[in-house]
């Protein structure tokens, strides 16, 4: 039978990486080879951080190193020496000059959106908000206001379009530019796939009716992380009382200075409430990871601090009560799975988008507010815990949401549906 191959090219960042590496297992297990085409230093990251275990399941991956300019020739030497030839591209949406190598080699394309359909739905709608004239041809808000993208949407603040969350005036023209760009690229996609539900998100794909959900795509071990995961907070876990610990995580982009740090630190010692802390060994900007003085001690017997977590098998464990995150799209999606509520903290892009949707649309978590100077303080992070622990709805929305996102990849469900029409298309 003819083994159907193909090529997957992810942006290299570790929430573009992870659900694109978990759909090719996926392919791999439904009889597809896979060439998954990462840059050497994400290759590196991601296979340190794999167990010897899980690395001998990756062996019917065929790992390469590229350089953009090389895609073309990368294709046809492989195809020219391997008898099983590329069927189709399977590139992030933000690598469309992958997709333009693919149409000239007359290669089927597949674009893959890793983050929620709501960012794709503002991404793809900037000819019409300039048109509209709410945003310059800069992609700069003429007034802060908040709009639509249709009647059923939710409602979005100007101030959270992605690219106004990106960093010095500079950054954000680069990345407006970089959809523009991408967005001209759209009319060479055959398939266009997005890591969301109809569940989730109704409106949005009945605004964009050829884009078709296949999530919430999980990942189902450590594959794809740039961390080695420590499992043993996993037994510290199972010591404590049921939804009785804080999980704390803020994935891999997020940069605290000093004072922000030292807050958060002691907004948990000040809840009182048990808590899993992950802490990145480059968490601190710019400086290494520096506890209060006391801390640690204070905190010993309640406490755990992790360089890196097994967060899906975390989220899922009973004794977790609520989820403080930056709200990636990611940890998102691994929360409403697991029905756990969450306390938001986003630090940049889409996670201001994502955080509206968790507190004001699904109203599954609660938002943590600044001061004027723009800092979350100890108390604001106490009382709000408190709050939390208390809020009955937010249990029960959790609760349904959790229903919501695991339906649709269920047996029977749309989003599996639609990814089993994709791979039998491709066949």
């Amino acid at each position: 039978m003819d083994v159907p191959h193909m090529l997957v090219i992810p942006y290299p960042a570790q929430g573009h990486v992870k659900p694109l590496m978990e759909l090719s297992h996926c392919l791999v297990e439904h009889g597809f080879k896979v060439t998954f085409l990462n840059t050497e230093f994400n290759h590196r990251r991601v296979v340190s951080a794999m167990s010897s275990g899980l690395m001998s399941r990756v062996v019917k991956f065929v790992w390469q190193r590229f350089l953009t300019g090389h895609l073309e020739e990368f294709i046809r030497n492989v195809n020219d020496s391997d008898d099983i030839k590329f069927r189709c591209v399977i590139a992030d949406w933000t690598m469309g000059w992958a997709f333009k190598v693919a149409a000239k080699m007359g290669i089927p394309r597949a674009a893959f959106w890793p983050g929620s359909g709501a960012l794709m739905a503002s991404v793809l709608n900037v000819n019409k908000l300039m048109a509209d004239q709410i945003i310059d041809a800069n992609g700069v808000p003429y007034i802060n206001q908040v709009i639509q993208l249709s009647p059923t949407m939710p409602l979005l603040n100007t101030d959270d379009l992605v690219w106004m969350c990106m960093g010095d005036p500079s950054v954000q023209q680069s990345i407006f530019d970089l959809i523009l760009k991408n967005n001209s690229t759209m009319e060479l996609i055959d398939y266009f796939m997005c890591n969301s539900s109809y569940e989730l998100e109704q409106p949005v794909f009945e605004l964009f009716p050829h884009v078709r959900p296949i999530g919430p795509i999980l990942s189902s071990s450590s594959r794809g992380n740039f961390w080695a995961e420590d499992s043993t907070c996993l037994s510290w876990l199972d010591q404590q009382m049921d939804q009785s610990v804080v999980y704390v995580a803020f994935g891999s982009f997020t940069v605290f200075n000093k004072q922000h740090f030292e807050e958060l630190a002691l907004g948990l010692e000040l809840s009182g409430k048990p808590f899993l802390w992950v802490v990145r060994p480059d968490l601190m900007s710019g400086e290494a990871v520096e506890y209060p003085v006391g801390f640690i001690e204070r905190v010993a017997s309640r406490g755990r601090m992790v360089s890196w977590a097994p967060q899906k098998d975390v989220l899922a464990h009973p004794s977790i009560a609520c989820f403080l995150t930056h709200c990636g799209w990611n940890s998102t999606l691994e929360g409403l799975s697991m029905g756990v509520p969450f306390l938001c903290w986003p630090y940049f892009a889409d996670q201001f988008l994502n955080r509206t949707y968790i507190c004001d649309v699904w109203k599954v978590g609660l938002k943590l507010k600044r001061d004027k100077s723009g800092v979350i303080l100890r108390d604001e992070i106490k009382t709000k815990v408190d709050v939390l622990f208390q809020d009955e709805e937010i249990k029960s929305n959790s609760k349904k949401l959790k229903e919501w996102a695991t339906r649709s990849v269920s047996h029977g469900g749309a989003s599996l549906k639609n990814l089993e029409d994709f791979m039998q298309k491709i066949k």
